[in-house]
């Protein structure tokens, strides 16, 4: 530890914003990164705990009190291999993970957690331009198939390159990212940063193939065929519809469909007008208040939303941890994301009963108030409302994996939720077939995609290398 009176001496840093007023005009990184004397300083608070909670609040395992120390130290490049080492893309989870780290902090005892994610994101800036490949010393000749290219499939092929396989990235989409690329919007991750890495990734082996719809270009028996594995990394894309009159209204609209709009315009394309979907000058209504409905309200007001209002069904959260969820669990607290502070108006326990509209427009969305005993759900008589809107986003997560063509035609077996099941290797019921990510955990955390695909790679490899030995025998 190299200042073991740090945490008493540095308070908590808070990560520092770009003002509103001028962040809201463009589709720039809205982050201030700190100086390197206050980086320092707030890696100084880490105390090397004897048990470091953090690595059990990270999926990846990240070494965080070693980098943490190695910044502090000024030792930034060895801070820098470190964190490689358990974590293929801290460029990413030090800008979109919500830091469960954090959560675990011990200092979190007491609300003021070492600022890992900040530290974490300095680090990854000194890979800009310096993203060496990392080349496998012996091709096995084996082949392996990723099918998506968001962060479980990125980091699984990353994964098999390195050991030596050749390695496919199949990609329904125009470009590489998956939701990297067009679902979290630009002034939250530059997406400068995937181009970078396809770079590196290319240089190691991996290939990349967009604009391939598995299931439907490619059939799963032709995959399964020309590949020796197949990894499943389709993300958990079928969003939770709204079945109330009115859903059909012009103007209401799946969240994700908003998002990968404007990420597209962002990366030059043109958007046609016939099936644009833009908040300019519209009251905008998003309901969900996860990441996604945050992503909707900033990029609302990018656009010049006229008002943005974002409902949710749940209670309001309380602002402190209550007894029953104690340290070191997920604080279950009130946040305010950096798109609510551009001056969202948010209501909670707020239960859409209709949507209303004129020639086909959507107007305005009828709800009720509600009240939770349990696990149920009442509506409180008399407490209704009516919001004037002209824009409608749903933003109310995701009910698992797309079922319709992959999954089908391979016959893997599905859990309750629709979700891919597997072993502990990724192994689904179908020889050679692989699940990573979201498609087999559900809509979970980038974070946790990138250790879901570090784990499956794993498996992977050991599959093929048998395979490879059998055949030999």
């Amino acid at each position: 530890m190299g200042d073991p009176r740090g945490f008493l001496k540095t308070r908590r840093g808070k990560e520092a914003y770009r003002a509103p007023a001028e962040r809201v005009g463009d589709y720039r990184e809205l982050v201030v990164p700190p100086a390197d004397a206050e980086l320092r300083a707030q890696a100084s608070r880490c105390m090397e705990c004897g048990i470091p909670f953090c690595h059990k609040g990270c999926p990846l395992g990240n070494l965080i009190p070693e980098w943490n120390d190695l910044v502090y130290r000024g030792k930034d490049d060895l801070a820098v291999q470190r964190l490689l080492e358990t974590n293929n893309f801290p460029e990413v989870t030090g800008r979109v993970c919500p830091a469960p780290c954090e959560a675990s902090c011990v200092l979190n005892l007491d609300g003021e957690p070492v600022t890992i994610k900040a530290i974490e994101r300095r680090i990854a800036e000194d890979l800009r331009g310096h993203l060496e490949p990392v080349i496998a010393r012996e091709k096995t000749g084996k082949t392996v198939a990723v099918v998506g290219s968001g962060p479980a499939g990125l980091a699984c092929a990353q994964e098999l390159a390195r050991k030596g396989h050749d390695v496919t990235v199949l990609e329904r989409d125009d470009r590489i990212g998956g939701l990297l690329r067009y679902g979290i919007p630009d002034f939250k991750m530059d997406k400068a940063m995937i181009d970078l890495r396809m770079v590196q990734m290319q240089a190691e082996g991996v290939r990349f193939e967009t604009g391939v719809n598995v299931g439907v270009t490619v059939t799963a028996a032709e995959l399964t065929r020309r590949y020796d594995a197949v990894v499943l990394c389709g993300g958990a894309r079928k969003a939770r519809d709204l079945p109330v009159p009115g859903r059909e209204l012009s103007g209401v609209c799946l969240a994700m469909d908003f998002l990968t709009q404007q990420n597209a315009r962002v990366a030059g394309d043109v958007v046609p007008d016939e099936t644009a979907i833009l908040a300019t000058g519209k009251r905008v209504v998003v309901l969900g208040g996860g990441d996604t409905g945050s992503d909707c309200v900033g990029t609302s007001f990018r656009q010049g939303a006229r008002s943005v209002t974002q409902l949710e069904l749940m209670p309001k959260p309380p602002l402190v941890r209550m007894p029953e969820n104690p340290w070191p669990e997920w604080p279950l607290v009130l946040r305010t994301s950096s798109s609510q502070e551009e001056g969202a108006a948010r209501d909670w326990a707020v239960s859409t009963r209709a949507l209303g509209g004129e020639s086909g427009a959507v107007t305005h969305l009828e709800a009720a108030r509600v009240t939770f005993d349990g696990r149920t759900m009442r509506e409180i008589p008399g407490a209704t409302l009516s919001i004037p809107c002209e824009l409608v986003l749903l933003a109310m997560g995701f009910v698992g994996p797309e079922r319709e063509g992959l999954l089908t035609q391979l016959g893997v077996t599905l859990d309750a939720r629709g979700n891919v099941v597997s072993d502990a290797s990724g192994r689904t019921s179908v020889p050679g077939v692989f699940v990573a990510g979201d498609m087999g955990r559900g809509q979970s955390l980038v974070v946790w995609a990138i250790a879901d695909g570090r784990r499956v790679a794993a498996g992977v490899d050991a599959y093929v290398r048998q395979q490879r030995l059998a055949v030999g025998a």
